[in-house]
């Protein structure tokens, strides 16, 4: 190893043997640095089998560069001394290593990318930021595309991505005489069709082990684990590819639009995973799918469709996003002001393709684009849900915080039935959490007395679980906290006693200056979780109008 090597960290998305960061690198020259991060696995209250997915992948993969010869710093997250930030890890990687130079290729998220642009003002040694070639379109190609357009209609920009590919193109001109065979792709699905069974992947002794710590450190997080199939290696992930073009690509076009009860996964690839962990190499993907139809095993219009998700959609969707963040998240074109219904959260509504596309999501951390687009974003476009709610459905907390610490605002709670839920999500935040002032955890009828300051006797007479209780619980952690801003919850969420309510939740916010406000949900019997849950996003909802409103006031 060189006196002061290079220092090359490696994302949980950027799992690829040609890494840019890694070509034509010295494996006695480099130092690779892989990290498990609180601050990446809470943002968001990802799914458990997202997280379990990408730490075992992680594991996977750097156990397969040590035995190729490279030299790797691991830190996993239970290390005593993990910082719990991709910077922290990068700053104490450098106290241990001495680099000369960091080499890091550029973050697939916006957020990420603004922490690492702050390196080289952090650190003293040299830090260079590589383009991510891993696309087809470089992010500098989709912004000259879209640089005084009208419009960006994707499908000029897929034909585009055709052309310089070359796939499925005839000299010059598409194979077929047309761009697009999207219409032959819209049959419904027969009665008794069965699609055969995607492999899944027995969790070996490193995927159990993730597993075990995903279910310990990450136990209120949304979603299962008992499906847990994922490919985690690169060749898990060719045995996954293999079986769909063995099996399902040839009935891929004709049904990728259906949906049939008990088959989440129908004929589609379960590829997507692996092309964004950079397991797999999306154009060799497409090239193999186009092979596919040059040999006679799959039709036109099944290998186009599936090429078109590749270098249209993915590719396209990169390129919008970075090309209109941070403006992208706040966006709302449409003035869509509705709030997202709570079955978003609990499942539970009549409305069967939504209840079993949220139920999929859950049970699969994964949905494919018709229950994506066509189920969920159709109703919410249709309803007119804010689209800062459908955000929120997956980055909830983040919204609340950012806007107050965008306005230097404090936040409070005061829970009983949550159990401070509330005060945990917003304090999982990184970067933003410090908006958080601190929390109340009231959960008996003596702690809300004694911790608010509320009269015995008024929690006597009106009952722990009722306006006048949720109101002065809400005043009193206004009053016992340097906040700007305090919500209370206060609820029954079963099973309860005989005249208690099951699903009553009474919430009530209070902001100095300002009346308290009030609010009275009833969630029905949900269960437990589903009541605690539902009671989170209406809590969440009270805070962000507050701290909006305080924002249009400022």
């Amino acid at each position: 190893m060189a006196s002061r090597p290079v220092l090359v960290p490696i994302f949980g998305d950027q799992l690829t043997r040609t890494l840019a960061s890694l070509r034509g690198r010295a494996k006695d020259d480099t130092v690779i640095l892989m990290m498990e991060v609180w601050d990446e696995a809470t943002y968001v209250r990802h799914h458990k089998q997202k997280i379990a997915l990408i730490f075992s992948a992680m594991r996977h993969f750097a156990a397969e560069l040590r035995d190729a010869g490279w030299s790797v710093d691991y830190v996993e997250l239970t290390d005593p001394d993990n910082a719990g930030s991709f910077t922290g890890e990068v700053a104490r990687a450098i106290e241990r290593h001495d680099p000369r130079a960091v080499h890091i290729v550029e973050a697939g998220e916006w957020r990420v990318q603004q922490s690492i642009e702050e390196w080289p003002d952090k650190f003293a040694c040299d830090v260079e930021i590589l383009p991510d070639d891993r696309f087809v379109c470089p992010l500098s190609e989709f912004r000259d595309w879209a640089k005084d357009r009208d419009t960006l209609r994707m499908e000029f920009f897929y034909r585009e991505m055709r052309r310089k590919t070359g796939l499925l193109m005839d000299d010059g001109q598409p194979e077929g005489g047309e761009w697009n065979y999207d219409s032959e792709n819209r049959k419904p699905p027969k009665e008794g069709l069965q699609a055969p069974q995607r492999p899944l992947f027995e969790p070996d002794e490193i995927t159990q082990e993730v597993i075990e710590l995903v279910e310990d450190r990450f136990a209120d997080h949304f979603g299962s684990l008992d499906n847990f199939g994922w490919p985690v290696t690169r060749d898990q992930a060719e045995e996954a590819a293999d079986a769909f073009f063995a099996e399902r690509i040839e009935c891929f076009g004709p049904f990728q639009d259906a949906m049939v009860h008990g088959q989440d996964d129908l004929f589609h690839s379960m590829l997507s995973t692996s092309i964004n962990l950079g397991l797999l190499d999306p154009l060799e993907l497409c090239e193999r799918a186009e092979q596919s139809y040059r040999d006679g095993k799959a039709p036109l219009n099944s290998v186009e469709g599936f090429i078109r998700q590749i270098i249209g959609w993915r590719e396209y969707v990169r390129g919008f996003y970075w090309l209109h963040m941070p403006h992208l998240q706040r966006a709302n074109a449409l003035n869509a002001q509705r709030a997202l219904p709570e079955f978003f959260w609990t499942g539970e509504t009549d409305m069967r393709c939504l209840a079993d596309c949220i139920r999929s999501t859950r049970d699969n951390a994964h949905a494919h684009h018709i229950q994506r687009l066509m189920v969920l974003g159709n109703f919410c476009l249709i309803a007119g849900i804010s689209p800062r709610e459908v955000q929120d459905w997956y980055l909830v907390v983040y919204a609340v915080l950012e806007t107050a610490c965008e306005r230097e605002l404090r936040l409070a709670t005061a829970e009983s039935c949550t159990g401070g839920l509330l005060a945990s999500l917003l304090t999982d935040v990184p970067g933003c959490s410090h908006a958080f002032e601190r929390g109340f955890v009231a959960y008996s009828d003596a702690a809300k007395c004694d911790l608010l300051g509320i009269e015995r006797k008024l929690v006597e007479d009106c009952g722990a679980v009722s306006r006048n209780v949720a109101l002065a619980m809400a005043q009193g952690g206004l009053a016992r906290s340097q906040a700007n801003i305090a919500v209370s919850i206060t609820g029954f969420a079963g099973p309860g006693g005989e005249d208690d309510e099951e699903g009553l939740v009474h919430f009530a916010l209070a902001t100095r200056g300002k009346e308290p406000i009030h609010r009275e949900k009833h969630h029905g019997a949900i269960g437990r979780d589903g009541v605690r849950l539902a009671a989170l996003r209406t809590a969440l909802g009270l805070m962000r109008q507050a701290v909006e409103r305080r924002s249009s006031a400022s």
